[in-house]
């Protein structure tokens, strides 16, 4: 979720009063996901792993719909973990197009997989975390925008990350979706300004260079 199509909007008082962005309006498991884990810096591979896969799956799709069926996904794809979801073979295809609980889209069934593949050869030499993080210097970009109109759909960073994400055998990881990526695991803090949790996930970052 980016933020964008809120042209002008500041952060607006949510249901508690308390300010936040506006795209989790007053979905109760929209506001957990906004005020819980959007934002904050994942320094976990895995996980970020699994996000990345999730933002491949929205493509197309709001991120609503997408966090309504994530148990379901992870439920699917073997809790999302890739030496698991590497050695998937079409038996597993079929199995999770006849999955309702999911987005039944034979490409991005199949490019998860790759992605797992890809995922592994990365791993080879040097985790996951590391392999976005360096293109930050291990540091969080806080950005601080006022309104969602400030708020871009890709940066150069994003089309620089797609590019080794690309070169590294992944799909369905376009500059946009890698943007959206990173505002929700955190690499960058796209939460508003005037937005309570700005300030607690600036706090909750940490400088992963290495002797950070």
């Amino acid at each position: 979720m980016s933020g964008r199509n809120m042209s002008g909007r500041e952060a607006i008082p949510g249901p508690d009063g308390r300010y936040r962005c506006i795209w989790p309006g007053t979905d109760p498991l929209y506001l957990a996901y906004h005020d819980e884990e959007w934002g904050v810096p994942e320094y976990d591979s895995r996980a970020l792993w699994e996000k990345l896969i999730l933002d491949g799956f929205q493509a197309g799709l709001s991120w609503i719909t997408i966090l309504r069926k994530r148990d379901a996904f992870r439920s699917g794809f073997a809790g999302f973990d890739p030496e698991a979801v590497a050695r998937f073979g079409e038996e597993d295809v079929a199995r999770l197009l006849a999955d309702a609980g999911i987005v039944r889209h034979r490409g991005k069934i199949e490019g998860t997989i790759r992605n797992a593949q890809a995922y592994l050869r990365i791993s080879e030499k040097e985790p996951f975390a590391d392999f976005l993080w360096r293109r930050l210097d291990g540091r969080v970009l806080q950005n601080g925008f006022r309104t969602h109109e400030e708020v871009p759909a890709e940066t150069a960073l994003s089309k620089a990350i797609s590019k080794d994400l690309k070169t590294a055998g992944f799909t369905f990881c376009g500059p946009t979706i890698v943007y959206a990526f990173m505002q929700a695991c955190g690499l960058i803090n796209d939460h508003l300004a005037g937005c309570f949790r700005f300030e607690e996930c600036r706090v909750l970052a940490r400088d992963t260079r290495p002797g950070g």
